[in-house]
């Protein structure tokens, strides 16, 4: 398998023309990656880090919060 650098030493045998190829092939190729990447969901973070406030009371934890806002 070839490293970035020796792909790197090759791209710059190529002449501008070539480059700019290049260049157009990789961007649409990435472009296309994108695309076909599965969408997120932010409901996917739901229930993570549950363990970190499990046995707090919440409305002490807030008051708590609130109370260290003015000292």
């Amino acid at each position: 398998m070839a490293t970035y650098q020796e792909i790197r030493r090759q791209v710059e045998n190529l002449t501008s023309d070539e480059q700019l190829r290049l260049l157009a092939e990789l961007a649409a190729m990435v472009h296309h990656q994108m695309l076909v990447r599965p969408k997120r969901s932010i409901m996917e973070l739901e229930g993570l880090g549950k363990e970190t406030w499990q046995g707090l009371d919440a409305q002490e934890y807030v008051n708590q919060e609130r109370a260290s806002w003015n000292s």
